[in-house]
């Protein structure tokens, strides 16, 4: 099973995103690409070829779906999974995003000291069903 090193992330909330970054990068150990909008992701990604993309689900310009959509459009990046990170989680918006193609959806506000784990947890549930 791979080990998961690398991670896209994007979140157009600069507190947020700076959360989401120390809890990924300081607590979690991992690699990232942090990204402030969909356009900076398509700029960022190929060249920092993640193993997982996390997307916040609204942005303006280009959301989270229309992001994963143009990123999976890239060659390099056309299986890299993805878990959208979102408030609105209602079963139906939920399922919406599943469809998407995501792995999973993360609820905002999340626990920076547990995000990691579950980022892992997710990553670890996708390598066993592969």
């Amino acid at each position: 099973m791979a080990e998961l090193k690398r991670i896209l992330y994007v979140e157009d909330e600069p507190d947020i995103r700076a959360v989401a970054e120390l809890a990924l990068e300081t607590v979690g150990g991992f690699e990232l690409c942090s990204c402030h909008n969909g356009e900076d992701a398509l700029r960022k990604a190929e060249a920092f070829a993640p193993q997982l993309m996390i997307l916040d689900v609204m942005m303006p310009g280009m959301d989270g779906p229309t992001t994963l959509a143009a990123l999976h459009e890239v060659p390099a990046l056309a299986t890299v999974p993805a878990v959208f990170m979102t408030a609105k989680v209602q079963p139906d918006e939920v399922s919406q995003l599943l469809a998407l193609g995501a792995l999973e959806v993360i609820a905002k506000p999340f626990d920076p000291m547990q995000l990691a784990q579950r980022v892992r947890i997710i990553w670890d549930a996708h390598q066993l069903g592969r």
